[in-house]
Order: structure tokens, then C-alpha cells, then sequence
């Protein structure tokens, strides 16, 4: 079954990447399901798409357990805030975690790998822009929460960031990339429906695309 939005997407997917000399294989679209039920899911999972993206945990219990029953090969990432007391749901739940930002977060993340015996890889949000209302760690503390993740077990497998809203994203993609670079990690997840492709030419390696997939929301986010 063909996507009219998935073909489109991954075309432009693969022209940004050809561009910045690399292979379109390397860069995961990441779906962002969030407040998507799963009749707006399956015409995307028909269309074999497998890579989708939660913000909430309980959300993502609710819906995907269902669909994962019929589709044992899909991936699910968790790429909204996580509290630490939702930890051990997200690690039974998720197959990576793009809001690791913590301290307490790694610990009580690492102590559920270790029950779970399920050691997923997570990706240290860093609050790129400095903004005081966005998760993610401080610019200048992400190589020591880096440190204590990778002392704790934990497999760091990049850097994520969402760049400010009314800002040109391309100086923040930049950064990250070069934070990223500094402390020899090869994962970049950034990059949204509107500016993925810059994010694709910057190096990223995940880009988490919502709208441009599904269309706009009937009803605004809760």
C-alpha cells in the first residue's frame, strides 16, 4: 500500500542526504504518533513503515501493545519528557529513549535495565536553546551526565535536542553536531516535520516527524 506523505517525506529524506553526501539508509523517520489513534497509525504500518515515536508513557501502554501483537517488528521510541517513576514502564515499553536529562532519570533507568534485563539505548536531551520551560540538560553538563550514564551501564547512543520554536534551527543543529563530535557519539536525533531536512544535511540521524505524516491535529495536544 502506498503513503502519499511517507513517499514524499523519505524522497526528500534521501535528496537531503544525497546532498550532504550520505546514505539515505543511515537516517531513521521516526512517526510521532502522539494523540494519533490507531486507526490514524495503520495506514502508515500498511504502508511498512515500522518507527514510531510516544511522548507519554501511558499513552503509548494504552496503544501500542495492540498494534505491536500484529506487528511484531515494529520500533518504538520514547522521545517526550520521562519521569523517573515511569521508568520501568518505559523500559518494557520502548525500544529507545531519546529524554534521557537526569541524574535521577539515569539511575532509576539503569535500575530497571538491570531488573528487565532489557538494556535499551538512550539519547541525552540537551536543552539546546537554554530554554527555562524545555527539558533536557544544561549545554555545559552534558559530558559529565554522558559520564555518569555510560559509568552507570547505560547505552548512550547519541545526543537529541529540540531547537526553539521561533528560531532559525540550523545554528542549533550545528551545535549539537559538534557537541556530539566532541564526545565521540555517532546518533544525532533532531530534526521535526518542518525542518528535517536541514537536520538531515547537519548530521542527524533520527528525525521525528509528526504533521508532515499525519496531517494537523483535529483537536490541539493535552
Amino acid at each position: 500500500m502506498v503513503h502519499p506523505a511517507l513517499k514524499d517525506i523519505i524522497g526528500k529524506m534521501a535528496k537531503a542526504a544525497r546532498i550532504a553526501d550520505r546514505k539515505p539508509s543511515d537516517i531513521a523517520l521516526i512517526a510521532v504518533s502522539k494523540t494519533r489513534s490507531g486507526d490514524e497509525i495503520r495506514p502508515l504500518l500498511a504502508a511498512g513503515h515500522r518507527v514510531f515515536g510516544e511522548n507519554r508513557v501511558q499513552e503509548a501502554a494504552d496503544k501500542w501493545p495492540a498494534l505491536k501483537a500484529d506487528h511484531p517488528d515494529l520500533e518504538l521510541h520514547m522521545i517526550g519528557q520521562l519521569q523517573s517513576n515511569k521508568a520501568g514502564e518505559a523500559v518494557a515499553l520502548f525500544d529507545y529513549i531519546h529524554s534521557l536529562d537526569r541524574p535521577s532519570l539515569i539511575k532509576a533507568l539503569a535500575k530497571e535495565m538491570d531488573r528487565q534485563d532489557r538494556h535499551i539505548p538512550c539519547f541525552v536531551q540537551v536543552n539546546i536553546g537554554e530554554e527555562s520551560q524545555k527539558g533536557g540538560c544544561d549545554i555545559a553538563a552534558t559530558p559529565a551526565l554522558l559520564a555518569q550514564a555510560r559509568e552507570a551501564g547505560i547505552n548512550v547512543a547519541g545526543l537529541m535536542a529540540v531547537p526553539p520554536d521561533s528560531a532559525n534551527p540550523v545554528p542549533y543543529f550545528a551545535l549539537l553536531a559538534k557537541l556530539a563530535r566532541d564526545q565521540d557519539l555517532a546518533g544525532l536525533s533532531m530534526g521535526m516535520s518542518g525542518d528535517y531536512e536541514s537536520a538531515i544535511k547537519l548530521g542527524a540521524t533520527h528525525v521525528r516527524v509528526g504533521t508532515a505524516l499525519f496531517g494537523p491535529r483535529d483537536t490541539p495536544a493535552g
